[in-house]
């Protein structure tokens, strides 16, 4: 996230990302700040801190993503943009042990949660190798979450995995997918549904994840 006069903070929810960043700001004289917690709550920021916020793929770590597009919107000064990735909520249906096999092999529902879909087993050979719990995310809930908390669509475009392109999923389709947004002066279509008053901020309070 980037306020005014090119400042740069970071947040994330990892001390050790967050460790790694100071590091290289240290070490390359970067004017940097670290801030630590989850992205779906920035109550440690004020309404309108921000002129851009850089969301990159990341929210298939939160279990729901509306809550962190409210947020975004509400710490961005009106004008403000939001660069977010996110990936294509259909990779999320194929086996991972047989994409990693060179097969691609429909096997979950959506949308998918590793916490629900993968067997006990399974599941716990994943935290054993620290593994980060995935969530898919529809793309009503990452577009129109979007839209629904006051931004508007400027760009669009989709992107496959690095490497080879001829290779693994990206042979079939591109697996992810970047938006550009600029925030609008207009209330959130969502502010009425979450009972809003004049009095209270124009924003819709940030749900925990």
């Amino acid at each position: 996230m980037a306020a005014a006069g090119a400042h740069v903070t970071v947040f994330d929810a990892s001390p050790r990302q967050l460790a790694q960043d100071d590091m290289v700001a240290h070490r390359d004289g970067l004017a940097l700040t670290t801030r630590e917690g989850p992205m779906h709550d920035l109550s440690c920021f004020p309404d309108g801190r921000f002129d851009l916020v850089f969301h990159p793929t990341s929210n298939c770590y939160a279990p729901e993503v509306e809550p962190v597009w409210r947020e975004c919107f509400r710490v961005l000064r009106p004008g403000g943009a939001l660069l977010a990735g996110f990936m294509n909520p259909d990779v999320y249906i194929f086996d991972d042990g047989a994409q990693e096999r060179g097969s691609l092999v429909v096997r979950h529902p959506l949308p998918y949660a590793d916490v629900i879909d993968l067997p006990t087993e399974e599941l716990q050979r994943l935290l054993e190798r620290t593994h980060l719990m995935e969530f898919s995310h529809s793309l009503e809930t990452q577009i129109g979450g979007q839209l629904k908390a006051g931004f508007l669509l400027t760009h669009l475009f989709e992107d496959r995995d690095c490497g080879p392109p001829g290779t693994g999923r990206s042979r079939y389709m591109p697996p992810h997918i970047a938006r550009g947004r600029e925030t609008q002066r207009l209330e959130p279509l969502s502010r009425s549904k979450a009972g809003g008053s004049a009095s209270s901020p124009g924003y819709p309070c940030g749900t925990p994840c």
